[in-house]
């Protein structure tokens, strides 16, 4: 079975690498490239939509797709948990409506990052995450910290939040679900997470970097074959890989 693909934000770096995918494999097929200048009917048809645009456009783009009953996978930063839970209430609400994947990261190594972080965030009081993209990046923090610091506030629930004594200092990083977050953007870069844990007499470090957008690859082709069987609202490529951490908000 051939799987139809349309790609909103086909002119940018990600929706380039995805119609190359695309127009590579043997079971997806470019059904609609749609830019800044499309009309989202342009989707209609599709077996699966993928969102690579831009924080602004994106929230249209997945009410329209979900709405159409087209499953769609985000890969558009910016979306927060709230937004997120506000379209998993739409979903539940409609039989008709497309599962949604949100991924902020489509790389293995980057999910795998997270994951272990979660792992080590019930040890460690002290967890701070910094994050660095290149300086095109619009929005801050990534949605991969996002989705980190939410995770490891998941993973301490039943023993309280990380220790940021200091957090009303601006300097100290934004708070996401207790955890501060500090973001780079500088050029030379393209996309770099270190979660640094620390403990008596002792700190953890998980480093992730991309050096390349072939990184994404796998994650994508991934994500674009399980949408179309997909059901309701998943967060995060962990869900697909089962690495047995929450896939839902």
């Amino acid at each position: 079975m051939t799987i139809r693909v349309a790609v909103a934000g086909a002119t940018g770096k990600m929706g380039r690498l995805a119609i190359d995918l695309i127009e590579a494999s043997d079971d997806l097929e470019l059904h609609a490239a749609l830019d800044s200048s499309s009309e989202l009917d342009e989707m209609l048809g599709a077996d699966v939509a993928l969102d690579v645009t831009h924080p602004a456009a994106s929230a249209g783009i997945v009410e329209f797709a979900t709405g159409a009953g087209i499953p769609i996978v985000v890969g558009t930063s910016g979306w927060s948990h709230d937004r997120i839970a506000e379209i998993a209430q739409f979903v539940r609400g409609h039989d008709d409506a497309g599962a949604v994947l949100f991924i902020p990261n489509f790389s293995i190594g980057s999910v795998l990052g997270t994951a272990f972080a979660a792992l080590a965030a019930r040890f460690f009081d002290s967890i701070e995450i910094v994050e660095a993209h290149h300086a095109g990046k619009v929005d801050s923090p990534s949605g991969t910290a996002v989705r980190t610091a939410e995770l490891i506030g998941e993973a301490r629930a039943a023993i309280g939040p990380v220790s940021a004594p200091h957090a009303d200092q601006r300097a100290r990083g934004q708070l996401v679900s207790g955890v501060p977050v500090h973001s780079l953007r500088l050029n030379g870069l393209l996309a770099e997470q270190r979660v640094v844990l620390g403990g008596d007499g002792e700190t953890l470090t998980i480093a992730h970097s991309t050096v390349s957008s072939s990184a994404y690859e796998q994650g994508i082709l991934l994500a674009l074959r399980r949408a179309p069987s997909a059901s309701g609202v998943i967060v995060g490529l962990d869900a697909l890989l089962d690495l047995g951490l929450p896939g839902a908000p």
